[in-house]
């Protein structure tokens, strides 16, 4: 009996061997299957159009094998790659740089973070974390730490709570941020890119996100950290070090000028990447979605390359000629009485153009706009190449004439207090001002006088009367010199006259 049981469990022990080596050869031809289909998949992808390379005189861009990839200058949003940047696509973790934006503009570095229940165990336990435990707590920064270099998703949802209060009004704050910022292809539902059908964004959309996240210094020094060691503390009783992911970060695949960035993976969403890199006062934006590592990182160089190598920058106030007004005396303050003056408009010295390198500011065309709401700026030229923006300028009022040109809004009578706060500001100006540059209450106006101007215009008058003193005195002293010559002619013919009569007499 003892034999049979014991043959029949052997039987089921190699049955079961068998069964696992079949499963086991089986799900390894699956996956074997699945890269294939992976790669071909990355293959048909990079034979998507690119719209940029559509532009007239465009350099023609790289071809990647992201589904989507945009190439963009950081500070002025001109875009010089373009793969499908409008397509709305699953951002994964790089989610996490519109949650550390709002992390910044919304709390103080040394706040503390606490850990509730929610934030720990609404996400998935073998996702990216960095082990906290609900009751634990750490400041804001090294929470900013946790989730651009460790990628940590219960420190999203821990800073979502920090920041709103719960999850859920901070999701309500990510899309309403992200739409002040001119996104239209988002929608977010999580704080940390776990995958859903809802939570999508576009490469354009993230670019304008990543081109504010990129403005905050902090930001691109927490970004761009390769490695950050988590000390033990009274609320945190963990001693830990997180490597970030980003190789262009670590330096695995070293390239020059990185500023910052952000990885990004789900099975859905594959490799997804943000970075930012300058050379030569370029500073760019690369966003890579639905990679296949780690092609990722080797596209996001050859888009640098290409941004870096092909294009220039050219600045505005040193080329525009069309709108060059600073020669022009009608547009002229004076600074001091000896007339040294600056102009009343100018075009900001900090707007340039970006453009390919085979072309100049005269291939540009321009239009200006007078309808802007900006402070200090009376207009704005906007710059094209083939249709394309290449760059704006601002025509702005300088510090010195906005003291000048002062205009009174007509106010409400009604509103009594910011009428007399505006009656006691007035009384005080009178007061401090000198009595002789004072008028009367219905014109309080300042006379300015040039007077290098005045001094030219008396030099001149004074050079008009000594041109005609001068041709006075030749006009008089031509017409003595005639006198003078008469009188000698006739005192010489009364000479020989009286000689004459000598002459005929006879001694």
């Amino acid at each position: 009996m003892y034999f049979i049981h014991r043959k029949k469990f052997l039987s089921r022990f190699i049955l079961t061997i068998f069964l696992c080596a079949f499963l086991f050869h089986v799900h390894a031809l699956t996956a074997h299957a699945t890269l294939d289909e992976l790669a071909a998949e990355a293959e048909a992808r990079k034979l998507l159009p690119v719209q940029s390379d559509e532009i007239e005189n465009w350099p023609t861009g790289p071809q990647i094998t992201a589904q989507a990839a945009i190439l963009m200058d950081a500070n002025t949003g001109i875009i010089l790659y373009a793969k499908n940047i409008h397509e709305k696509l699953y951002p994964a973790s790089t989610t996490k740089i519109l949650t550390s934006l709002l992390a910044i503009e919304n709390g103080n570095l040394d706040d503390i973070v606490s850990f509730s229940h929610e934030a720990v165990f609404s996400v998935p336990g073998d996702g990216s974390n960095m082990g906290m435990d609900e009751g634990e707590s750490i400041t804001l920064e090294e929470a900013l730490y946790g989730i651009m270099v460790a990628s940590a998703n219960e420190v999203s949802n821990a800073v979502a709570e920090y920041v709103s209060g719960s999850i859920s009004d901070f999701i309500e704050l990510m899309n309403t941020r992200a739409a002040q910022l001119g996104c239209t292809d988002s929608h977010f539902t999580n704080t940390n890119g776990l995958f859903d059908e809802n939570h999508y964004t576009s490469a354009y959309d993230l670019a304008l996100i990543s081109s504010v996240f990129f403005q905050n210094e902090m930001l691109c020094k927490i970004s761009n950290t390769p490695r950050y060691h988590f000390e033990a503390s009274a609320t945190q009783p963990d001693d830990f070090y997180k490597k970030n992911k980003h190789l262009l970060i670590t330096g695995e695949m070293p390239y020059e000028g990185i500023v910052g960035g952000k990885t990004g993976y789900t099975d859905q969403s594959r490799q997804t990447l943000v970075t930012c890199a300058e050379q030569n006062g370029m500073k760019l934006i690369c966003v890579v979605f639905k990679e296949e590592s780690p092609n990722q990182f080797t596209d996001t160089i050859e888009l640098f390359n290409y941004g870096f190598q092909n294009f220039q920058i050219l600045n505005v106030a040193e080329n525009e000629q069309k709108f060059n007004i600073e020669n022009v005396n009608f547009f002229q303050a004076d600074n001091d009485i000896f007339g040294n003056s600056k102009p009343i408009l100018s075009i900001d010295t900090d707007s340039y153009v970006i453009v390919p390198n085979m072309a100049s500011f005269s291939d540009l065309n321009s239009t200006i706009d007078y309808d802007i709401a900006e402070e200090n700026h009376v207009a704005q030229i906007d710059y094209t190449y083939n249709d394309t923006y290449v760059g704006s300028a601002y025509v702005n009022l300088s510090e010195y004439a906005k003291t000048i040109y002062q205009f009174e809004t007509v106010k409400n009578s009604s509103d009594s207090n910011t009428d007399n706060n505006d009656a006691e500001k007035l009384d005080k100006k009178e007061t401090a001002a000198p009595a002789s540059s004072k008028q009367s209450n219905e014109d309080d106006g300042t006379i300015f006088i040039n007077v290098k101007n005045v001094l030219i215009g008396l030099l001149i008058f004074a050079a008009f009367f000594i041109c005609l003193f001068i041709i006075r005195a030749l006009i008089i002293n031509n017409s003595n010199s005639k006198r003078r010559k008469n009188r000698v002619n006739r005192k010489k013919h009364r000479r020989e006259r009286i000689r004459s009569n000598f002459d005929d007499f006879d001694f």
